[in-house]
């Protein structure tokens, strides 16, 4: 019998829940939802920003022409970030599947409630993706 029903958890009672419940099956059921969510608005936003780029241009005016091509500049770049985050998505419904979402995938420590309802792809706590990037700067700069 499957009862699967949508998640009627908000946001401000993830929050207040006491931490023995974190990433309990009804928290996953609202990550989830959020994720899916996030997957849809994203494939919308893409479709979107490359229609804008199909739309013919004929302008006879070179400075409409040149704002035109800007603005396909613009929505190519969103096409192609947008694009970096679908596989994330993915990615973070396969660890809910597994049970591995919500901890960093270094530490093993939460990644904690506040981090995942602003970035639900979050692979790494706060900590370790701080020292990372201070890894990155350090060597790449």
């Amino acid at each position: 019998m499957n009862t699967s029903k949508p998640c009627s958890l908000t946001e401000e009672e993830i929050i207040n829940a006491p931490e023995s419940e974190y990433m309990n099956k009804e928290q996953l059921g609202f990550f989830r939802q959020k994720l899916l969510d996030l997957h849809k608005s994203t494939c919308v936003r893409i479709q979107e920003a490359k229609d804008q780029m199909v739309s013919p241009m004929d302008f006879s005016d070179p400075s409409d022409r040149a704002s035109c091509e800007e603005q396909s500049n613009i929505a190519l770049r969103i096409v192609e970030r947008e694009q970096k985050l679908l596989p994330k998505i993915q990615q973070s419904l396969e660890r809910i599947r597994l049970g591995e979402y919500g901890y960093c995938l270094e530490s093993g420590e939460p990644i904690g409630i506040p981090r995942l309802l602003a970035r639900p792809t979050a692979e790494y706590c706060a900590e370790v993706k701080t020292l990372k990037e201070i890894k990155e700067n350090h060597y790449n700069g």
